[in-house]
């Protein structure tokens, strides 16, 4: 089987028509594929964003992840470019709209595309990939531990934003939720809130809470990794693109 895979910094076209950076992957044969829009989390576009990228080139995926920070710190260090952010806020729901439908564009637009493309995010990328679905015409939306969808951060909180609630029944997709059951943000009482929502207004979702994992229990460079979370997780985010992007 051919598997080799491209993967490479690009430029894609994001809201407002702003050039942005982005990171692309992709199998290099030219069997049709769905695509997926990789949202990183609040430090940024940084290794391990790019690593989670790959690996769903690796699965049989186009993906690419957008640089939501390309125009507070263009060209800056992951963790400086993420400061700046996070002290305006961080991103601007309707800009992150933009950007994300400019990646999906992207992704339609290679050869070897089937034209369905989901969404995936993990923290403050949980939400916007909510929000993404909420907002745009895609196939399927991953919501790793994704705070805030329903609520307001706290005061002081770094992330300023508004509750997605009144957005659930604009769903384009099914939605995949992954959390843990130690979580703060969300809580599980915030979980299920939010799923008997989603059931209510007739969209169709899967969640699944992981006991023993908090935030972050995907993020293998932490201490709040937790193998057989992340590994079950991923298991069920290739079945559920298996489902809906093939």
């Amino acid at each position: 089987m051919y598997d080799t895979i491209l993967a490479e910094t690009i430029t894609i076209t994001g809201a407002n028509g702003d050039a942005i950076e982005a990171y692309s992957a992709r199998p290099l044969d030219s069997a049709p594929r769905g695509g997926v829009v990789v949202i990183h989390h609040m430090p940024g576009y940084d290794r391990a964003t790019k690593e989670i990228t790959r690996r769903f080139a690796e699965l049989g995926l186009n993906a690419v992840c957008p640089n939501l920070y390309s125009r507070e710190a263009p060209g800056a260090d992951p963790d400086d470019a993420a400061a700046t952010a996070r002290a305006n806020g961080g991103v601007p729901d309707g800009r992150l709209v933009g950007d994300v439908d400019g990646a999906a564009t992207y992704l339609r637009s290679l050869q070897n595309s089937n034209g369905k493309v989901g969404t995936i995010g993990y923290c403050s990328g949980g939400r916007q990939s909510f929000l993404a679905a909420a907002s745009l015409p895609i196939q399927a939306a991953v919501v790793c531990y994704g705070a805030f969808i329903i609520g307001t951060p706290p005061e002081g909180f770094p992330l300023k934003v508004t509750s997605l609630e009144p957005m659930i029944g604009q769903l384009s997709c099914p939605v995949l939720g992954l959390f843990g059951a130690d979580d703060t943000f969300p809580p599980p009482a915030d979980v299920e809130y939010l799923g008997n929502a989603i059931e209510k207004a007739g969209k169709v979702k899967e969640f699944h809470i992981y006991e023993g994992a908090g935030h972050a229990f995907f993020a293998t460079d932490r201490p709040s990794y937790r193998p057989e979370a992340a590994n079950d997780g991923w298991a069920k985010i290739a079945a559920f693109y298996g489902a809906h992007l093939s």
